[in-house]
């Protein structure tokens, strides 16, 4: 009995100090810029097994240094509704269901409140677990961060190509300039790889790409920019 209750008090204590330190975490990085993400480690690690140099392409801008078209972009591509949404988008939850009963193709309907909770503290391999934790984070910067907050650490953490990561670095390795000089085309292309970086790249699109670039200008119109740009 002394066994299972000295068990039990430590398992008291992990849950006490897993849930104080990832609201302390969550709540530090409304203000603090996000280092490094476990993706991003992750990466790393994969490159030295493979006996790769470490490529980790990463310098954080705030949202007011980037180009303006870039969280229309990402709004257009990944999430139409995110400013309306409070971290999880029922209708396209729906409508991936219905797909899935009709038998088919499955899409994801991640938000990007979803995609940012998982970047910055979580790992990407999918299982129920991480599932949970996903949606237990994801509620946790939607109240503690804003939309304008959410969007500047996704744009600054995400992976947007092979050891690229962020707007800053994308703009400077695939089109030679800042953020903040980024076109209406260079963030629709952007936008076009992120389902999967690694595949897609922006300083090299191929016909596909072209087609998504295309449809995603075409969406950005019916997107507001999520804040204005100071005179």
């Amino acid at each position: 009995m002394k066994v299972l209750r000295t068990i039990q008090k430590v398992l008291q204590w992990a849950v006490i100090g897993f849930f104080a330190s990832s609201i302390l975490a969550v709540v530090a990085f409304r203000w603090l810029p996000v280092p490094v993400t476990p993706l991003m480690l992750i990466r790393c690690v994969q490159q030295v097994g493979r006996g790769e140099p470490l490529r980790l392409r990463h310098h954080w801008v705030p949202l007011q240094q980037m180009s303006l078209y870039l969280p229309v972009a990402v709004m257009a591509s990944e999430d139409q509704r995110f400013m309306q949404h409070h971290g999880f988008d029922l209708t396209e939850i729906q409508n991936a269901v219905e797909e899935r009963r009709r038998g088919r193709r499955q899409r994801g309907a991640s938000t990007i409140s979803q995609q940012t909770a998982k970047n910055v503290f979580l790992w990407p391999r999918s299982s129920w677990v991480r599932k949970g934790l996903e949606v237990y984070f994801t509620c946790l910067i939607e109240l503690c961060w804003s939309k304008e907050r959410i969007l500047e650490v996704y744009l600054n953490s995400i992976e947007m190509g092979d050891g690229i990561y962020g707007a800053e670095a994308v703009a400077q390795w695939h089109f030679g300039c800042t953020a903040a000089q980024l076109t209406r085309p260079n963030c629709a292309l952007i936008a076009a790889t992120l389902p999967n970086p690694l595949k897609f790249s922006s300083r090299h699109p191929d016909s596909y790409m072209l087609r998504r670039q295309t449809w995603i200008m075409r969406q950005m119109r019916n997107i507001d920019p999520p804040y204005t740009l100071s005179p």
